[in-house]
């Protein structure tokens, strides 16, 4: 049983996804996202779709590091999170442009006080005020901040992202053939919209990436930032504290909890050059969300082989993160997303324009992969020990 199992968490949902496999699976089987009938202006042509997201347990580090340091823009970063983990699941149907979002955000107001909030909401505001400098639009219309210790231990951000969209404009990943190759773009580094160095840790994985890399000062010091009825042997198991130093290569020194917390990064300026430009050639697209490298298996058409035998170094976070675990590189590879995010099933062809169109963002991009045909479903990935299978 993996630590990540052990902490109460499943990287693959196994539980959540038998309870909603009766509820409508929406027109498109294949589509990273459901898409509905246009319920809301009743066209044919059109189709409604809506998101609900969060940046999970990474707000209790955003607590932590606050804590510690006084620094409230950790919560902006929260915030972004919670607004990426929508809008870079949409943007994999295709969708990039007049959306609509709602915030929900449950505290503990004992612990939380009204700077925290207003730090996440202006933060919510200027990412998008951000994004709509890249052709982006997303409307911000609100909604409910809730007072509720005795629900949460100190604070969930989460939000839902409603969008009405062409059906011609869709992205459903039925065009995915065999003979495409993937192109990934980096989830780390400092892209020409980003202030600092991404870590590229995302909002996945966080419960494990805390416990494992985190001192167990933390368990005595701040009991209410874990559940209290997992074994002590999973909690707070690693040897640092958040405001160690840590060296990566090109970029000013930085520490432990700015590695953790770097905001999820959106991919929606380089998408809306993507999607404008060359929609023609993008035969299908993931999100390396839950799941990580693995949670392309779920989005295919056919039962092909996915071979990605040029996947990105590590980044540092990672590294770190599997030293203070143990985890193999099958873990860590199913729990972590460990160097790119964005996955573009496309044609050889093609592949380089897209990756010109990443570079000019700052956005590092490779093929890191292709489709093969198969009779069975199966992804091979090769990892610094091998090659490792799944299905």
């Amino acid at each position: 049983m993996s630590l990540y199992s052990k902490r109460g968490v499943s990287a693959q949902k196994e539980e959540v996804h038998k309870a909603t496999e009766k509820l409508d699976q929406g027109l498109y089987a294949h589509a990273f996202c459901k898409i509905y009938p246009d319920y809301l202006g009743n066209d044919a042509d059109w189709v409604n779709l809506m998101h609900a997201d969060g940046a999970g347990t990474k707000s209790i580090l955003a607590f932590l590091y606050w804590k510690e340091t006084g620094n409230l823009d950790v919560w902006k970063g929260i915030a972004q999170d919670a607004i990426v983990m929508n809008i870079d699941d949409l943007l994999c149907v295709g969708i990039h442009d007049n959306l609509l979002f709602s915030s929900t955000i449950d505290r503990n107001k004992r612990l939380i006080p009204g700077e925290v909030l207003e730090a996440i909401i202006s933060g919510t505001q200027e990412f998008f005020d951000e994004m709509k400098t890249y052709g982006v639009g997303i409307h911000y219309l609100g909604g409910e901040t809730a007072d509720v210790g005795d629900v949460v231990r100190s604070i969930a951000v989460n939000g839902t992202m409603t969008a009405r969209w062409p059906k011609n404009k869709l992205i459903t990943n039925d065009l995915i053939k065999a003979g495409d190759v993937i192109v990934g773009f980096a989830s780390a580094g400092q892209s020409n919209y980003e202030k600092t160095y991404n870590s590229g840790i995302g909002s996945n994985g966080l419960t494990s990436a805390r416990h494992d890399a985190l001192h167990k000062d933390y368990a005595s010091q701040f009991p209410e930032s874990f559940d209290t009825g997992l074994p002590e042997e999973v909690v707070y198991i690693g040897p640092n504290h958040l405001t160690d130093a840590v060296e990566v290569a090109g970029f000013p020194t930085t520490d432990i909890g700015h590695l953790l917390l770097s905001p999820t990064r959106t991919y929606a300026p380089l998408m809306k050059v993507l999607l404008e430009e060359y929609f023609g050639a993008i035969h299908g697209l993931v999100h390396c969300s839950g799941g990580g490298q693995t949670k392309c298996l779920k989005y295919l058409p056919e039962p092909f082989r996915i071979i990605k035998d040029n996947l990105f170094e590590p980044p540092v976070v990672f590294d770190l993160l599997k030293n203070a675990s143990g985890s193999d590189w099958r873990e860590m590879y199913q729990v972590f997303n460990m160097g790119h995010r964005l996955e573009v099933f496309t044609t050889e062809a093609a592949a380089d324009q897209l990756i010109a169109a990443g570079k000019a963002l700052g956005l590092g991009g490779n093929i890191v992969g292709r489709v093969e045909a198969s009779g069975k479903k199966e992804l091979v990935l090769h990892s610094p020990d091998g090659s490792i299978v799944h299905y």
